[in-house]
């Protein structure tokens, strides 16, 4: 029997085709790409077929995936049935996590692959966000239009009206950088829950749940509360000083596996740095480097430096997304990681199944009258 330490950090659990990480480096490679050259330079709808393929497409691969991705973006009148219904009582990833599980129950069964799957779902993640928050707002969902990408799309539908084409990019970009990070604890979810041989839907929705936590997916709303908590950079010091004293968490810095600056940070922060108000990035990086002069102080011996979280949430305030939709943004952008690891996994499959050590009493015997129980 092998013990793993708490966490499983340091332990291999799988081998992966997808993605690799080097936490030493701060690099992320997808499919041998590193991730940086990617963002922003090729398409959401690309990586999606990159990860779910194996290459990059052709312009004729390109032009089929586009043109699924608007075929599926139009919800089934089940689930819209379902968003109108609960618009005044659940919470967003609430509201996404029924609705995938919905879509499974209504259509899993009559795709033909794992792809299929995994394209219709990707597809529909943003429309079903985008439905949820106007119907919370009173206001009408607005129809996907064809001919818009994913991004594009998901803006539309949220605003009704097109993005700004700086504003499309930067999300497309974070779309791109957020696809997939190897077995964080969302997609380590999904592989154990495919492991059972469950469908796509299913185990996406386990992974969905893994996002309600702080800890994982949901950080950029707590970056967002922090920035505007501290208002201007002249706070900046105070207000991070008195936090680290009663030792709260810095949200939106450090990470599990990398030693240095989370790469996809460096691309948010210069997309940030083209799009948002300048008060707004000059209070980011103040609080940045603050932050990070602060933490070293603390932990020289482990720099701590930001993550992904920080900077995503001040790119998707500034292209028009509402905190209260960060975490099921990012759940958007990682769907084609989820199902990417899902067919990985069934690929060559084997259930999970660790054990546990127990440390529990023993050798205890009922009495002649056990508590709780008459004679």
């Amino acid at each position: 029997m092998i013990r793993a330490p708490k966490g499983l950090e340091g332990v291999i659990v799988a081998t992966t085709s997808l993605t690799k990480i080097d936490g030493q480096a701060g690099r992320l490679i997808y499919r041998g790409y590193d991730v940086t050259q990617l963002a922003g330079r090729v398409s959401y709808e690309s990586v999606a077929h990159l990860l779910w393929y194996g290459h990059l497409p052709n312009r004729q691969e390109l032009s089929t995936l586009e043109t699924r991705f608007s075929r599926e973006h139009v919800l089934p009148n089940q689930v819209i049935g379902f968003l109108k219904g609960e618009s005044k009582v659940a919470d967003p990833l609430s509201a996404l996590q029924t609705s995938v599980s919905i879509l499974g129950g209504l259509g899993s069964r009559n795709e033909p692959s794992l792809i299929d799957s995994s394209i219709g779902l990707t597809a529909r993640m943003p429309t079903i966000v985008a439905t949820y928050h106007r119907l919370r707002k009173g206001q009408e969902p607005v129809t996907p239009r064809p001919g818009l990408g994913h991004a594009a799309n998901y803006l539309y539908m949220l605003n009704a009206k097109p993005g700004r084409p700086e504003h499309v990019h930067a999300l497309d970009s974070y779309f791109t950088l957020l696809a997939d990070h190897s077995l964080n604890a969302s997609t380590f979810v999904a592989r154990i829950a495919a492991s059972t041989l469950t469908d796509v839907h299913s185990a996406v929705v386990a992974a969905i749940s893994a996002l309600k936590g702080p800890l994982h997916g949901g950080a950029p709303i707590y970056v967002w509360e922090m920035l505007q908590s501290i208002r201007t950079p002249e706070n900046a010091e105070s207000w991070l000083r008195d936090r680290l004293q009663k030792h709260d968490r810095i949200m939106g810095f450090g990470h599990r596996v990398y030693r240095t600056e989370d790469p996809r940070s460096r691309v948010l922060k210069e997309l940030a740095r083209q799009i948002v108000d300048p008060s707004l990035f000059e209070l980011a990086t103040t609080v940045e480097d603050t932050a990070r002069r602060l933490l070293r102080e603390q932990h020289p011996e482990r720099p701590i430096d930001v993550n992904v979280e920080f900077y995503s949430s001040v790119v998707l305030h500034a292209v028009g997304i509402p905190p209260e939709l960060f975490t099921c943004t990012f759940a958007c952008a990682r769907t084609v990681g989820w199902t990417a690891h899902i067919v990985e996994q069934l690929q060559d499959n084997r259930l999970f199944r660790p054990d546990a050590e127990y440390v529990g009493p023993e050798g205890l015997t009922l009495e002649a009258t056990p508590p709780g129980t008459s004679a």
